[in-house]
């Protein structure tokens, strides 16, 4: 028997535990399983919907159905909706423009035109989901406060309740970004889980004195709230140029600040590509890097 001191220790011990801090809106059941090429393994209660951009999904159970569709969860929660029941034609011909407003968006930014719904009939279903690079994968809850920001393509899946947008970024940072002016944003209540390359670190600008620079092909994702902005590697001086041509980072840098979290990755697109066009023979880097690099076929 342990004494009453220890035993009052123990139980204080093991009531704070660290434990991820759960909104209870968030209902998805799921674990990510892997190391250098991760995946999502989802449970889902009876009559529970999970969606996930096209080109994502890995397996399911069978008493789990899957539907293709063009609309977002945005529109309807994730659920079928006749025209009669919302409004007659009218409500028709405006869930058909919101449908054909959300693909032009989507399509715009190089996103998947569909999505796939998956949801659990009679009973408890898995489905395992997974990025298309080698890294890790994050489950993001929000709680109706804080939207989410992420690069292209880092969407995996999300619980029906999120709701799946494109962000427009403004000219200046858009075009010199690196990774394109589209981002993705998440709203809404639950789960949304995202992938990236390489590792991830998880920072908070606001323990860096409100601002840290980043390569552009590093941002994951980020919290609202945060600021985004690209600027120039160095002025047009001879360390300027000298970052530009030779310190392969190109002419830009991206820019994070405010206090909310962001995640980066360790492996960017374009360094992977590099690589695999090096190992094949077809290096098309060149010797400098940076500003001299050419990426022709």
């Amino acid at each position: 028997m342990l004494p009453e001191d220890q035993e009052a220790c123990l139980r204080r011990a093991r009531n704070q535990s660290p434990r991820i801090p759960r909104s209870p809106h968030v209902t998805l059941q799921q674990e990510i399983v892997g190391n250098a090429m991760q995946m999502a393994v989802v449970n889902l209660s009876p009559g529970q919907t999970v969606y996930c951009e096209a080109g994502k999904f890995l397996f399911k159970t069978t008493n789990v159905t899957m539907e293709t569709r063009l609309s977002g969860p945005s529109n309807n929660g994730g659920q079928s909706q006749g025209g009669g029941a919302s409004g007659g034609m009218g409500g028709f011909l405006r869930q058909a423009m919101g449908t054909a407003m959300q693909v032009g968006q989507r399509a715009l930014a190089g996103e998947s035109l569909a999505f796939q719904y998956f949801t659990a009939q009679g009973g408890e279903g898995t489905v395992g989901f997974a990025g298309v690079l080698p890294g890790e994968m994050r489950a993001l809850e929000l709680d109706g406060r804080r939207a989410w920001f992420a690069e292209k393509d880092a969407f995996v899946a999300a619980e029906s309740t999120v709701d799946f947008g494109i962000a427009f970024q403004g000219g200046r940072t858009g075009m010199s970004g690196g990774e394109g002016f589209i981002l993705e944003k998440f709203t809404g209540y639950g789960t949304v889980i995202i992938a990236g390359a390489g590792n991830f670190i998880d920072l908070n600008p606001a323990d860096f004195g409100g601002r840290i620079e980043v390569d552009t092909g590093c941002v994951v994702a980020f919290e609202e709230g945060i600021q985004y902005g690209v600027q120039r590697v160095g002025g047009l001086n001879r360390q300027g140029i000298m970052n530009m041509v030779f310190g392969g980072e190109g002419l830009s840098l991206a820019t994070l600040e405010g206090n909310g979290r962001v995640i980066l990755q360790s492996l960017t697109i374009e360094s992977l590509a590099n690589a695999l066009k090096k190992a094949q023979g077809g290096d098309k880097q060149g010797p400098t890097g940076g500003l001299f690099s050419t990426h022709a076929g």
